[in-house]
């Protein structure tokens, strides 16, 4: 039998219970050993709820009970789930966690701490919730060297800009019907200015390109500034607006951004919508493969730490190698470095006039305007580098007949 101790008994700890406990049998026949939670940390009370017989307000308790091998860190945050963490590992414990945030700020260090005790320390619940896509790329790709990894990462902004394209909501509208639902935080921060998005794409990238990749040094943009007219310069081109996190292999190291993004509808992340996410990996041999499903929700969430806790059982023992060399910090390319292709409203007075000034600086370009917004049009730039962009749009901002620059969203190249 292997004993499991939870950390923290709210939506995904309170899934996991649910999850071993309703499919025990399964898990035995998978894991080959019985699995049953011992204890569950959580410092409220639950009357009435079968979780009270296990329940416990003491860490210490979880640390000292030799028949807890595996922990399922459920609290969420840095703090106290990285100090909880250390000293579960130190004492020989597996740790599996759906903790984003704690895996992007100390993944290296967790993973290596776990490799000196003989044990592991797994996260495939961290990205794309119940979406498999950690082990898939470190077993089923693991014959791959991969070239690209970019996908929809967050629910809560592809809900918001689907229903935006649906129904002609704002965005300010539609975030209080996500809050309302449950889909958006109070504080929607993390997930509408980026910062989710951009730790989940830090850990795939550290996992396809094998060196650690800081999420700090990652170039991250939200959806906060996308209005109604962009939505409709989206329409008009045959489009759809997706916050994308995106990492791929350059000249300059690699090459990772979060930012909203104009892509065709052709594109197999086009049908991705709702609270739904996707990944899209491409490999030298195995071409593109794209995986989907659930990014969150407390049993897809719960399912994918379970899954972890299996493997560590399989592995009991044993540290699983997921091809990540913590010990390597990734180059990451500075963002003006990038090549991009934009879409850029423009306001003006004097069409003519601002026609001519930007044909002087940006060369031949593609011009769109819009019936319902008489004040203004956009142009679709040709590829270029970021940096260079930047000096051009700064350029006519100061030139004639243009007046502000309204918006600059990145395109599918």
């Amino acid at each position: 039998m292997t004993g499991v101790a939870i950390l923290g008994f709210g939506t995904v700890g309170s899934g996991v219970y649910d999850v071993i406990n309703t499919n025990s049998g399964v898990l035995e026949l998978k894991s080959g050993d019985k699995i049953e939670v011992k204890k569950v940390l959580d410092l409220r009370d639950f009357p009435g709820n079968p979780v009270e017989k296990v329940l416990t307000k003491d860490f210490e308790e979880i640390l000292n009970d030799p028949d807890i091998g595996i922990i399922a860190e459920a609290m969420g945050g840095v703090e106290p789930a990285f100090t909880f963490t250390k000293r579960a590992l130190a004492m020989g414990k597996s740790v599996v966690t759906s903790n984003k945030e704690l895996v992007a700020k100390h993944g290296p260090e967790l993973m290596k701490l776990a490799r000196t005790n003989g044990v592991s320390y797994l996260f495939e619940a961290s990205v794309g919730g119940g979406i498999p896509i950690i082990r898939p790329l470190c077993v089923s790709l693991a014959a791959d060297e991969i070239l690209e990894i970019s996908g929809i990462l967050n629910g809560t902004t592809n809900y918001i800009l689907t229903k935006m394209t649906e129904e002609g909501k704002s965005f300010d509208e539609v975030l209080k019907d996500a809050q309302q639902l449950g889909y958006a935080e109070a504080n929607p921060a993390a997930d509408v200015e980026g910062h989710d998005a951009c730790r989940k794409i830090a850990i795939l990238s550290s996992l396809a390109f094998g060196e650690t990749v800081n999420y700090e040094h990652i170039y991250t943009e939200g959806i906060t500034k996308i209005t109604h007219i962009d939505i409709e310069y989206s329409k008009k081109l045959n489009c759809l607006i997706k916050l994308i996190g995106s990492s791929k292999k350059s000249k300059n190291g690699i090459s990772a951004k979060v930012s909203p993004c104009l892509i065709s509808k052709e594109h197999p992340l086009s049908a991705v919508n709702g609270v739904y996410n996707a990944i899209f990996v491409k490999g030298n041999m195995s071409g593109n493969t794209m995986y989907y499903g659930s990014g969150a929700g407390k049993l897809p969430t719960a399912s994918a730490v379970v899954a972890d806790i299996v493997d560590a059982v399989r592995h009991k023992g044993l540290t699983v190698n997921i091809g990540w060399d913590c010990d390597v910090q990734a180059c990451v390319a500075d963002i003006k470095e990038a090549d991009v292709k934009a879409m850029i409203r423009i306001a003006s007075d004097n069409f003519e006039a601002a026609k001519k000034s930007i044909i002087e600086v940006f060369g031949d370009v593609q011009f769109v305007d819009l019936d319902v917004q008489d004040d203004e049009f956009a142009i679709i730039t040709n590829e270029e580098t970021e940096g260079s962009m930047a000096e051009k749009v700064e350029k006519i901002a100061t030139m004639s007949g243009v007046g502000e620059i309204r918006n600059l969203i990145r395109m599918e190249a």
